[in-house]
């Protein structure tokens, strides 16, 4: 399963997974979650990621689960302008397995703390992002973002 804005639900392996009644809950939920912000429902989405993330078993740091859960909820979040929460989202999530590598994570994290005038560390994770999904991943983000990144040299 994948969103189509971020991919943060995009399932990767753990060697000791869920439950499958459990993970199809959890699953269930950011379903719901993505129709619903995928059609502008930012408040009812984070609602359902909200449901989803109060199914995964502490510590939610160990479950793979917890990156795709924790970046559609910070999508969401970013999309309705919580800034805070979508970062609080976005900085656990990159504690979870698999949560450093997602570009698209890197991405939002990035816009995040360049709107926040912590621009070293968000030239940090915007090339991050860059690296890992090319320029496509900035095709329907405000340019400022990607221009920060030629503007630093960082990119051509």
């Amino acid at each position: 399963m994948t969103s189509t804005r971020s991919g943060a639900t995009t399932i990767t392996a753990r060697a000791t997974p869920l439950p499958t009644g459990l993970r199809d809950a959890i699953r269930n939920f950011c379903t719901e979650g993505d129709a619903l912000a995928a059609n502008g429902y930012y408040d009812e989405a984070i609602a359902d990621y909200r449901r989803a993330w109060a199914l995964v078993p502490s510590p939610q740091t160990l479950w793979s689960e917890s990156v795709w859960v924790m970046g559609a909820l910070a999508d969401a979040c970013f999309l309705s302008g919580k800034f805070v929460e979508a970062r609080q989202a976005l900085e656990y999530a990159m504690r979870c397995p698999g949560g450093p590598a997602q570009a698209f994570l890197n991405l939002r994290l990035g816009q995040i703390l360049l709107d926040a005038g912590e621009e070293d560390r968000a030239a940090e994770k915007l090339l991050s992002a860059y690296r890992g999904a090319g320029p496509d991943i900035f095709v329907t983000e405000d340019e400022r973002y990607l221009a920060f990144l030629k503007a630093r040299g960082l990119i051509d």
